[in-house]
């Protein structure tokens, strides 16, 4: 069997629409509620405040204040697509008219052979399409396409769909290999998984023909970067400040075989290029996904789900270099490997890109926002340095003292990612084939699935992620045979299931990480699932040196943390035993609801070091060398929504 035919046959299952799928409670309901009631008002607000919804009046002339800024129009069209998916779950009349009233705007921007961008219309006009490298205008495109499909999806309405296609349409004619067009691409990747959106909501052949060109047009020579500089009258700089490997434009695509660049750059362009995989049947590109993807989470990917390891250039660095207290992890960019994640996962019904999924979503995602959503990070540290040492290190890394969310930002991609991907989470949760049902993720909801010429109902109880008990009542519309499938995470080392009452020996039953259940199902059977979820301590690759001697604490999905606010100062002196590791405890009154865990550790005693800097280590250290402290840790996402302080993710062990 060629790999061409490998793909056509794995490529089975299709997630099922945010429109069939209801989250009822639990943990994501919550956080549902804060992003629907606070959050997607909040950027609302900013938006305004900020001039960048006015902005789309085009009235701004030089000269006046507030410059509109070149990727201002895919804030506004990333607030719409999160609004948009709220709306699918959350009809609300006065969000739609905020919707509808900017769409108007955006409407009326459209210039007469279809262009729409407010930067080069307005600021820079006679810079259209000369500035790919870093001037945005294809990337502002593509989140403004992704906004029009999820909009035309919630609510069937057209304005900004036939916008964005008129748009495209233009772009075909502007982008291509014929004379006279431009045989460029984008440096910052994002058009090309929006243009398989808009392929797949209205079949036009040509937007999945102009992705395939943007993609394999990427990298080749000549350069297109180098062309571009020439024709500005500039030398080519692609080994110079910013390397071309930050564009993830140093190779063509097939030829990449690491990781490489701006991280957020590198996730949406291989989202993109997973999908033009799939709907090309290509099986080289996907093996170019396989290979980078594997290459990311084994060697420069963090525990949290967290990817780009500095801040120069946001970018991912060399294998195994994963620092802490200077970790970039941009919000983004834990989002944008979700997207991939998803993408992988579906194509290849593989559970250890789900895994890897729920890794940032319950870790480096979530801890971009603040509890009470109003707040946000940029960037996710996994450390952050006592007051004095921030203090010193401010006009080093400006990275290291942001230990506190904030309201807004200049680049503000991240705040409404984070409300967009919220919103959308349902249709993460399962997906379906003609004779197969797929848990993908666990939470408390319901989801009506098509599979095969009938309707099958799932209806999850569970309070996951703080407890690994899920139940699912199983509803066909007649009695049929099929497949249930359930993920078993790969955190997970012990397991239970019960069918009916009766339990299942699934070890038979396992494919690719999912525990297969094929029967002939009834209405109202009940699938019992018990996932183990012990504390467990997790240790880093002996080649990752910021963590060598040093633990992180592990619990189901979630990946804790220690506070000051908790622990007192200090926090890299604290050191656990792996024989005593910290107990599970549910506090409903804390972080709306969490589970922290509570154990003894043990801390230098600071008797007979008045007056010294050194002193001579003794053999057998004195009983009052160490002494032994009580310690809390709590939920990675969680941290910071309390006082401010230290914080640390990989602890001392003794």
């Amino acid at each position: 069997m060629s790999k061409t035919n490998e793909i056509i046959n794995i490529r089975k299952i299709t997630p099922v629409p945010l429109k069939r799928v209801c989250i009822d409670g639990g943990f994501w309901l919550q956080r549902q509620e804060t992003n629907r009631k606070i959050t997607l008002p909040i950027q609302y607000e900013q938006c305004l405040v900020t001039g960048r919804l006015d902005a789309w009046k085009l009235d701004w002339k030089p000269g006046d204040v507030n410059q509109p800024h070149r990727f201002w129009d895919s804030d506004i069209a990333k607030w719409i697509e999160a609004a948009a998916y709220s709306l699918t779950t959350h009809p609300d009349a006065e969000l739609e008219r905020q919707v509808d009233d900017a769409i108007d705007l955006i409407a009326s921007a459209q210039q007469k052979d279809g262009y729409l961008n407010i930067f080069y219309t307005i600021v820079e006009p006679h810079n259209r399409w000369k500035d790919l490298k870093d001037g945005h205008e294809l990337y502002c495109a593509g989140h403004l396409i992704e906004a029009a499909v999820a909009y035309f999806e919630a609510t069937g309405k057209r304005l900004l769909l036939n916008v964005m296609c008129r748009y495209v349409d233009y772009i075909d004619t502007v982008f291509g290999p014929e004379v006279g067009q431009i045989r460029g691409y984008d440096g910052h990747p994002e058009i090309e998984l929006a243009l398989i959106k808009l392929y797949r909501t209205t079949g036009e052949q040509r937007y999945l023909k102009l992705c395939q060109f943007f993609v394999e047009e990427r990298g080749q020579q000549p350069h297109f970067f180098d062309q571009e500089a020439v024709n500005k009258g500039k030398q080519p700089t692609r080994n110079g400040y910013v390397p071309y490997d930050y564009y993830q434009a140093h190779l063509p695509i097939r030829e990449q075989h690491t990781i490489e660049g701006h991280s957020v750059r590198a996730v949406y362009l291989y989202s993109g290029v997973a999908d033009l995989a799939a709907e090309m049947k290509d099986a080289s590109l996907r093996d170019a996904c396989e290979q980078l993807w594997d290459h990311m989470v084994e060697k420069r990917m963090y525990i949290t789900g967290g990817i780009g390891s500095i801040d120069h250039h946001e970018r991912f660095t060399y294998d195994y270099d994963l620092p802490n207290d200077t970790a970039y992890a941009e919000t983004c960019a834990s989002i944008g490997l979700i997207f991939w994640a998803h993408r992988m996962a579906l194509q290849s019904g593989d559970s250890h890109y789900m895994d890897e999924l729920e890794r940032a979503l319950y870790n480096g995602t979530i801890s971009g926002v603040s509890q009470d959503g109003s707040r946000f990070f940029y960037a996710n540290h996994l450390e952050v340095l006592p007051a004095a040492h921030q203090f010193n290190t401010l006009k080093f890394n400006k990275t290291a003292v942001a230990e506190q969310r904030q309201e807004w930002f200049g680049c503000a991609c991240c705040p409404p990612n984070i409300a967009r991907l919220i919103a959308s989470l349902g249709q993460y949760m399962y997906a379906e084939g003609n004779d197969e049902a797929v848990v993908h993720l666990y939470g408390e909801s319901h989801a009506s699935l098509n599979i095969g010429s009938q309707h099958v109902e799932l209806r999850q109880q569970t309070n996951y992620p703080w407890d690994g008990t899920v139940s699912i009542q199983v509803t066909p519309e007649q009695e049929a045979v099929f497949s249930i499938s359930l993920r078993l995470p790969g955190w997970c080392r012990e397991a239970q299931v019960m069918v009916n009452g009766q339990s299942i020996d699934y070890a038979p039953l396992m494919n690719k990480g999912y525990i297969q259940l094929t029967r002939t199902w009834s209405p109202d059977d009940l699938i019992e699932l018990a996932l183990q979820m012990p504390v467990e301590a997790v240790e880093a690759h002996p080649e990752v040196r910021a963590n060598a001697g040093r633990i992180a604490l592990q619990r189901g999905p979630i990946i804790y943390c220690l506070e000051e606010t908790d622990n007192s100062t200090n926090l890299r002196d604290l050191a656990l035993s792996l024989n005593e590791l910290p107990q599970a405890c549910y506090e409903a009154s804390l972080l709306s609801g969490i589970t922290v865990l509570e154990g003894t550790a043990s801390r230098s005693s600071l008797q007979h070091w008045e007056g010294r800097l050194y002193r001579r280590t003794e053999v057998k250290p004195s009983d009052e060398a160490k002494e032994l402290v009580a310690f809390r840790a709590v939920p990675y996402y969680a941290w910071g929504n309390r006082t401010p302080g230290e914080m640390l993710v990989w602890i001392g062990k003794k």
